[in-house]
């Protein structure tokens, strides 16, 4: 096939103008037939006006020969790479393979499993999607939460509740990551992440995903239980005989891939107490940053334009106190939400809708901190930093999330009134001095950084920005060290996902819960006898 790069298109452009554009970059006569498909999709807006700029796939007769006539350097011969895992394990299973935790880690490796004959369990402490739901949203409104069905945890995990964003810096050179994106489409999510250069689905969408792969995953063999939390594990000659769930509950267990998501606190103490090796890590921490989409709009598109979708940005800075600060996890056009799992303590997130309309951008700014920074050296030291933040931030809004205009929090004074911003938060929230939830030096670094900021995007630093505390769960801040075959110091748990420190978003965890399906298949026969379970 014959890829084409650089198409340029007006952004009121219609199919047929596509098409065109198609035959004129390879000189086709207009009788010559030819099926193309979008690789890539996204706005330049280097300069006026804003475009979009496409790559596509073209499937002709006599490539070679037209690649040769036309002779551009952004025209040329390609192949795809279609995903293929290699089943040639050799062992035999004395018992179906378990997975803890249904992100998309989790759901992913099931979902492999179950496709390939496995008839894996998948245990989630949370519920299912739907009655999950139904638990969010009473927290949300009456600040009542569940501590086993939350914005954390459930079906889906905790990007089921965010933005849904499916761009990654992930290098993948065997398809995994085309694989995913292909996977959810076929599972309900629009056919536009394939191509969008920053795809996204949206809450909305990802629900009703996660829950045909669920339906997907036992028509294949598959078995999924809700409300069903991995208490105890039991280990022999350092490998892993059985598990227990609910702590009363005994499942004999040969290969365990333990994706909980970076929240699952009390299953990290649990594996410590049984001596998997675990290392402390760098995150990050912060606020959440509300701006009028509007404003965001203009500063990445110079114009307003109905027919261009509410814009991102992503803005770094390296400080003079050798601090890192970025905004994190941007979602335009949506909420910031409480997304806490535990009682007596407060976290933030962020979330949109598939069709961001809000009209509030928000994002995470947040400051890096590192093992240093930890009290003790215990590998969970990063957890008890959270904790101690989470619950600062609880004093704080007196159990609601606190909430100060930039200004104010620059000038350490609780905010009185909001100026021209209106704030989008799904949770209760209450007027804060955000000051008191963090150790001065991230106080200072997030205004260092908020300053920065407002050189790069204009207004991004003013005074009516509104700040949301505290944004804790960046990533995991630990790592379950696991080896080039993928299991952990203890044979037979593979460590899987960003709540094992292996990933950093949906589309990273999916594609790692592929790897550790990989690695099982490489070694173990796929169950495919009834009489094996």
């Amino acid at each position: 096939m014959i890829r084409i790069n650089q198409i340029k298109l007006q952004i009121n452009h219609s199919e047929k103008e596509l098409v065109r554009a198609i035959r004129k970059s390879l000189k086709l006569k207009n009788d010559i037939k030819f099926n193309y498909s979008i690789v890539r999709k996204s706005i330049d807006a280097r300069k006026q006006p804003v475009m979009y700029s496409y790559s596509v796939n073209v499937y002709i007769d006599n490539e070679d020969a037209i690649v040769k006539k036309v002779n551009n350097n952004n025209i040329m011969l390609t192949t795809e790479k279609r995903y293929t895992p290699e089943i040639s394990g050799m062992d035999n299973l004395d018992k179906r393979p378990v997975v803890v935790g249904c992100g998309p880690a989790g759901l992913f490796c099931t979902y492999m499993l179950a496709s390939y004959g496995y008839k894996p369990l998948m245990i989630e402490r949370g519920d299912n999607v739907e009655k999950r739901t139904k638990d969010v949203e009473e927290f949300w409104n009456n600040n009542v939460l569940n501590v086993n069905s939350n914005v954390q945890f459930g079906e889906g995990g905790a990007g089921t509740f965010s933005d849904g964003k499916l761009n990654t810096m992930v290098k993948d050179k065997f398809g995994r990551n085309r694989f995913v994106l292909e996977t959810f489409v076929k599972f309900g999510a629009p056919e536009s992440i394939l191509y969008n250069n920053k795809p996204h689905i949206g809450t909305d969408i990802l629900c009703m995903v996660v829950k045909n792969m669920r339906e997907e995953i036992i028509r294949l063999g598959g078995e999924v239980r809700f409300n069903t939390c991995l208490t105890d594990v039991e280990i022999k000659e350092d490998r892993l005989c059985s598990l227990t769930v609910n702590n009363s509950e005994k499942i004999g267990c040969d290969v365990l891939v333990l994706a909980p998501g970076h929240s699952a606190r009390d299953t990290f103490n649990m594996l410590y107490r049984h001596n998997l090796t675990i290392t402390p890590k760098s995150f990050a921490v912060g606020v959440r940053v509300m701006h009028n989409q509007n404003m965001i709009d203009i500063s990445q598109y110079g114009e307003m334009n109905e027919l261009l979708p509410s814009a991102d940005y992503k803005v770094t800075a390296n400080l003079d106190n050798g601090r890192g600060v970025y905004s994190f996890c941007m979602c335009p056009g949506g909420y910031v939400v409480n997304a806490s799992s535990e009682e007596g303590m407060v976290a933030v997130n962020g979330m949109s809708y598939s069709k961001r309309d809000s009209g509030i951008a928000n994002s995470a700014v947040i400051v890096t901190v590192t093992p240093d920074d930890f009290e003790g050296d215990s590998p969970l030291a990063g957890i008890e930093f959270q904790r101690k933040l989470e619950k600062a931030a609880s004093r704080c809004g007196h159990g609601k999330i606190p909430v100060q205009l930039y200004g104010d929090f620059k000038n350490k004074k609780v905010s009185e009134e909001f100026g021209e911003i209106t704030p989008k938060i799904k949770g209760e929230y209450v007027f804060a001095d955000i000051n008191e939830i963090f150790p001065e030096y991230i106080n200072e670094s997030l205004v260092a950084g908020m300053e920065r900021f407002g050189h790069k995007i204009d207004g991004f630093d003013r005074k009516d920005a509104i700040f949301a505390g505290v944004e804790s769960r960046t990533s995991s801040p630990l790592r379950i060290v696991r080896n080039e075959e993928y299991e952990s110091s203890v044979k037979g748990i593979y460590p899987c996902g960003e709540g094992a420190g292996y990933a950093g978003g949906i589309t990273s965890a999916a594609m790692d819960g592929i790897k550790v399906f990989e690695a099982i298949a490489l070694k173990y026969k796929p169950l495919l006898c009834e009489n094996n379970l």
